[in-house]
């Protein structure tokens, strides 16, 4: 009786918990049930499928270990560059921001075309230029892309690493959050190698402007060069401020702070 009174139990729990709001806020495993929360609802799934054992032995699984093993590599990629870029991720970044690099990094291995499958590496793949391509371009905050943020002519120096902004009126070619009195801008050049792990970040000086009518010209200009192997990367952020009683406090809302790879080489 006590067994059927808890199966009973188990698969109300089951029906109500699959995705659910209510008043039952369970977390970990009863049974072979596991709830959890995600993206602030509840959810349940029933533990179960091929054993870790199968998956790593049987002759049948061999493109799971592969992809699992590539999985993994593009994964290590991504955090590696994560961190790298240290404090800059912070400022600019959404919630789905590792799977997006993770997925970004998978793109850039396929180009890969050295290795065997399940061994594809992402510093073969940003060997060539269309690995470089897949990395180009890529916005660590989705919800601020920088072509939606700023609308002005921008020029690089891959060379020197000087980002110029000529001729920018702020208040017309920035797309600024409420409340934003200034607005700032600053690059970053990262040497990284994702085969020794090797990596080196320089950071621009951080140039201030007034969001208002009146045309500046913006240089950041970092001190050096990295000359660390591997690819170069050139980043561009864009934060803004509210200046209250002569003290700008950042304003940090993830519609708005951009933080882009404008150029691999």
């Amino acid at each position: 009786m006590l067994r059927i009174a808890k199966i009973y139990l188990l698969t109300l729990i089951f029906i109500i918990m699959a995705k659910s709001n209510g008043i039952l806020k369970i977390e970990g495993t009863i049974e072979n049930l596991t709830f959890y929360k995600k993206d602030g609802e509840s959810y349940v799934r029933r533990k179960g499928g091929v054993s870790k054992e199968r998956i790593e032995n049987d002759p049948n699984y061999l493109r799971t270990r592969e992809n699992n093993s590539e999985f993994s590599t593009a994964a290590g990629a991504g955090k590696m560059l994560r961190m790298a870029l240290g404090s800059l991720i912070f400022k600019a970044k959404d919630s789905k921001m590792t799977s997006r690099l993770v997925k970004t990094m998978s793109d850039v291995k396929r180009y890969d075309t050295t290795s065997v499958r399940g061994q594809r590496q992402v510093y073969n793949g940003l060997g060539t230029p269309d690995g470089k391509m897949m990395l180009n371009g890529f916005d660590f905050n989705i919800n601020a892309p920088l072509s939606t943020v700023l609308f002005s002519i921008y020029d690089l120096d891959t060379a020197t690493g000087v980002v110029t902004i000529p001729n920018l009126v702020p208040q017309e070619q920035i797309r600024y959050p409420e409340g934003a009195t200034h607005v700032s801008f600053q690059s970053a050049v990262l040497a990284i190698d994702f085969e020794t792990e090797a990596s080196e970040l320089v950071l621009s000086n951080m140039e201030n402007v007034p969001v208002d009518l009146t045309p500046t010209s913006v240089t950041l200009t970092p001190p050096s060069v990295p000359t660390t192997t591997g690819v170069t990367l050139f980043l561009l952020g864009v934060s803004f401020f509210q200046e209250f009683n002569g003290v700008q406090y950042s304003l940090k809302n993830e519609d708005y702070s951009v933080l882009q790879v404008i150029e691999v080489i």
